[in-house]
């Protein structure tokens, strides 16, 4: 199966793969996924060659936030987080939306007790079932073809398994700066209604700077090209999951939680407007 198959957000995902693939060969690694590099396919690779023209120029010093970096904390960050969630016996359900080419489900140990739901478009999950092959999953897993923008998916997800009366885990990786504001804002009343007291959620997610610095604008520039502008961040986090019924932590790269001596980058105070971050958030719903 190809990538014409895929949308341009969607194709993101690749990118995501094609870095999990690098970081997974060097020596100093946070995590390993021996998946990522069939994942990426031969698309893959060619975007990440974009990114990084755009961060590392020749010949002049980078201005750019260092998305290896960043991506390979976030990866391990969210690794921890979900292990940690899964320990817990009062939750037994993950849900990974988008599922994009995430292989937590093969590359780590689960507790047989944990279903393990990837939901995402249906011509996503097509293209990894094709990419991972042979390969099993190392947990109670179900795919569910949804889009967490459009009607219905609650449906589809309980079809699946999905038990909303039981407490959960969401992760949503790499989501919420592609959509509008409102359609953020949405799915995350959406998820917390479908979501039993004590769910757990994660997310990443960019400052509203970072969406308008004149210095981000190489890399923003690439992801517009792409056909997937960055639309949405925020610089209040916490305020934005806590409309939603959620109590929860905003940490950024380089803080203590979210180092793994990586971070190459000053990380700025909360306080200090108009400058770039992102953020790791996570939490409970009340």
């Amino acid at each position: 199966m190809t990538t014409e198959t895929l949308d341009a957000v969607e194709r993101t995902a690749l990118l995501t793969a094609a870095l999990r693939a690098v970081e997974s060969r060097r020596e100093d690694r946070l995590y390993e996924d021996p998946y990522a590099a069939a994942l990426a396919g031969e698309a893959g690779p060619g975007l990440l060659a974009d990114v990084h023209a755009a961060t590392f120029p020749p010949g002049r010093a980078r201005t750019l936030p260092s998305t290896p970096d960043y991506n390979a904390i976030r990866t391990r960050f969210f690794d921890d987080y979900l292990q940690r969630a899964a320990r817990d016996p009062s939750t037994p359900q993950i849900v990974l939306a988008p599922a994009g080419m995430d292989s937590r489900a093969y590359r780590l140990g689960w507790p047989d007790r944990v279903r393990w739901f990837e939901l995402d478009r249906p011509a996503v999950l097509a293209y990894k079932e094709d990419r991972l092959g042979t390969a099993v999953p190392r947990v109670n897993h179900r795919e569910v073809a949804a889009d967490l923008t459009a009607e219905a998916w609650e449906r589809r997800l309980e079809a699946a398994g999905y038990d909303p009366a039981v407490p959960s885990v969401w992760l949503l990786e790499g989501l919420l700066y592609y959509i509008p504001e409102a359609d953020a804002r949405r799915i995350l009343h959406r998820v917390a209604a479908f979501s039993a007291p004590g769910s757990r959620i994660a997310a990443d997610i960019v400052g509203a700077a970072a969406l308008t610095l004149p210095h981000m604008r190489g890399l923003l520039d690439v992801f517009a090209g792409w056909g997937c502008p960055w639309l949405f961040g925020t610089d209040e986090p916490e305020a934005l999951f806590e409309e939603a019924g959620y109590t929860v932590r905003a940490v950024q790269p380089g803080e203590e939680d979210a180092d793994y001596g990586r971070w190459p980058d000053p990380v700025p105070p909360r306080g200090e407007p108009g400058v770039r971050r992102v953020f790791f958030v996570h939490g409970r719903r009340a």
